[in-house]
């Protein structure tokens, strides 16, 4: 089937759940006014159905082809990328002062989780080059910004980021590509980057990459890491393509899913001297600057998840109305009745739709706090603002990557045999999904950040503001919502179990900290599903007659079906750790 851009929906959830209203009490939000943005919305959600979702298919069967060095995309892609550049997409949320239009992030959430709805496999290529356009923002020197951020900015040339190596995937610490300064201050780049998306192909004349390196001398482990700009191409004082740099792509992985997106090993420096490359912030603080691409990458995976996610269940839903079996309805019923009457394949339509909702609250969420932190005036609201984000941006990326997952297992099953065969497209959504919890930080490695970091970072305010934030919206829900009094008690419910794991996981890490590693992943999901279960209350309020009805039963089932496995999490985060560090017998 073809896709569907949710607009209304995006726009809903911003207003109702995602942050603007807070926002815009603040008046962080001048440039938000609901007309304008239901307009750009109106065209985003047209780019996604009339350019990017015809090629997803077409992206999947073809893929992309790696011959005598050089990466074809599939057909239909470069021209698509035409009219992406064309349209200024690739400059929403990017400075004014080079060419961008600086609208918040949270309308760009609701652009992007359209985008990867339609098309996943092209959308990661502007994903990254959005991350680029961030880092050097904040941390190149005035001359690298003048070179570069205009041409990415307006996306005439795009961007890379080149962490991984063979022996150094999650743990950076052991990144072997080295960098050696010349004469004229820029470095000299050799190594071997692999698992780069979109490394090398033909969408733009220029492609940067952001590269971590290790120079003579420095520090062992991560304060040993500096980041390095290194283009494909040169570029000369008047800001025209020069001499190929020493960059060259060597192979491109064959993988489950997003055939189209060129996932390539990338060699540096493969001729004496090296690649030329310039530093971006300074010498062995490399990592830090990293992480500005890396936490903006992380959200934009999070909405890859809400774009899977909606997309699987606009298709199981369309199929559920339309797929006739069995009867429904009691022994007197008539026979052949489409399956959507069946109360198993509601309750997997239902757990497909809430899922993907909560998903689209916490990304949202998440990036209106962005906003507030970058648009807020006070130094102690932008901290509290900027807190705010790091506290939810593992939560995003982990949950929403998990459940798009989950989500488009069930339409496989809800499609029955057909969604095994690739007929009918639902096994993309699976084979795409799959990559989401991996890359940008494993999910495993999210739940340990949430953890370790930002639990009790600056003795809990964070997390206290959030589990406040919460029970304020449930009481209100509680208050002025018909028959949402059960719905709100076990959401209140789920609120306290991930008040006493949080203070539990405190616990542990002061005196046994792999027992609070060992439940850092199920307190995550316990915090997505008490935070989100209250997003649904919340948009559940913003409705007027049938559409505030529809949105009370989809809370009200995910509390009665979903968040009401808090408690189980709660135990599992308390006292689950032992079971999981015990000698390894039930390993053998």
């Amino acid at each position: 089937m073809s896709y569907r851009a949710p607009t209304e929906e995006c726009l809903f959830v911003m207003l109702h759940a995602g942050g603007v209203a807070e926002g815009r009490a603040a008046g962080i939000y001048p440039d938000f006014d609901d007309a304008l943005a239901a307009s750009l919305l109106d065209e985003a959600g047209r780019f996604a159905e009339t350019v990017l979702a015809p090629l997803n298919r077409v992206g999947d069967q073809l893929g992309a082809r790696f011959e005598q060095g050089n990466v074809h995309t599939p057909r239909g892609w470069r021209e698509a990328y035409g009219h992406w550049r064309d349209g200024g997409w690739n400059g929403l949320c990017a400075p004014a002062e080079f060419g961008g239009m600086a609208l918040p992030h949270v309308l760009h959430a609701a652009c992007l989780d359209m985008w990867n709805a339609a098309n996943m496999g092209f959308m990661l290529a502007p994903i990254l080059t959005f991350g680029a356009i961030d880092a050097i923002s904040q941390h190149g020197t005035a001359e690298l910004k003048n070179i570069w951020l205009a041409r990415l900015v307006a996306g005439e040339w795009a961007a890379t980021m080149a962490l991984t190596e063979p022996q150094a995937g999650s743990d950076l610490s052991t990144i072997r590509c080295r960098a050696e300064k010349n004469a004229d201050d820029t470095y000299a780049i050799t190594g071997q980057k692999i698992f780069i998306s979109y490394g090398e192909h033909d969408l733009t004349d220029n492609i940067v990459h952001l590269v971590l390196a290790r120079l003579p001398g420095a520090p062992e482990g991560t304060r040993g890491i500096s980041l390095f700009l290194v283009p494909k191409f040169l570029v000369g004082p008047d800001g025209k393509l020069g001499a190929r740099n020493q960059v060259h792509c060597v192979g491109i992985e064959h993988k489950l899913g997003l055939h189209a997106s060129p996932t390539c090993t990338m060699a540096f420096g493969t001729d004496q001297g090296g690649a030329t490359g310039w530093l971006i912030g300074e010498e062995n603080r490399g990592l830090a600057c990293m992480f500005t691409m890396m936490n903006a990458a992380r959200l934009a995976v999070g909405l890859q998840g809400v774009g899977i996610g909606g997309r699987a269940y606009q298709q199981a839903l369309a199929f559920a109305a339309e797929r006739r079996q069995g009867r429904a309805g009691g022994s007197g019923a008539p026979l052949a009745a489409p399956i959507l009457r069946h109360p198993d394949v509601r309750r997997m339509l239902l757990t497909m739709k809430s899922l993907t909702q909560v998903s689209r609250v916490l990304c949202y969420m998440t990036a209106a706090a962005i906003d507030r932190a970058q648009r807020l005036t006070d130094p102690s609201a932008r901290a509290g603002a900027a807190a705010r984000a790091a506290l939810l941006t593992p939560v995003a990326k982990a949950f929403a990557t998990d459940a798009a997952i989950e989500t488009a297992s069930l339409g496989i099953q809800i499609h029955g045999g057909m969604g095994y065969v690739e007929e009918t497209g639902a096994a993309q959504h699976l084979r795409d999904a799959r990559i989401a919890s991996i890359y940008e930080g494993t999910n495993g490695i999210q739940a340990i950040d949430l953890v370790t970091r930002k639990l009790a970072a600056d003795s809990g305010a964070a997390m206290a503001d959030e589990l406040a934030r919460m029970r304020a919206v449930i009481a209100e829900a509680r208050a002025e919502l018909d028959d949402f009094a059960s719905a709100s008690d076990t959401l209140d419910a789920a609120v306290g179990a991930l008040e006493r794991a949080g203070q539990a996981l405190v616990g542990m890490l002061a005196g046994s900290p792999d027992l609070a590693l060992a439940g850092a992943s199920p307190f995550l999901r316990l915090f997505a599903l008490a935070c989100g279960g209250a997003g649904l209350a919340a948009l559940a309020l913003g409705g007027v007659g049938p559409d505030r009805r529809r949105r009370i039963e989809l809370a009200a089932f995910f509390a009665d079906n979903i968040a009401c496995q808090a408690d189980g999490l709660a135990h599992t985060v308390i006292r689950g750790g032992a079971s999981v560090l015990a000698p390894d017998f039930a390993l053998a």
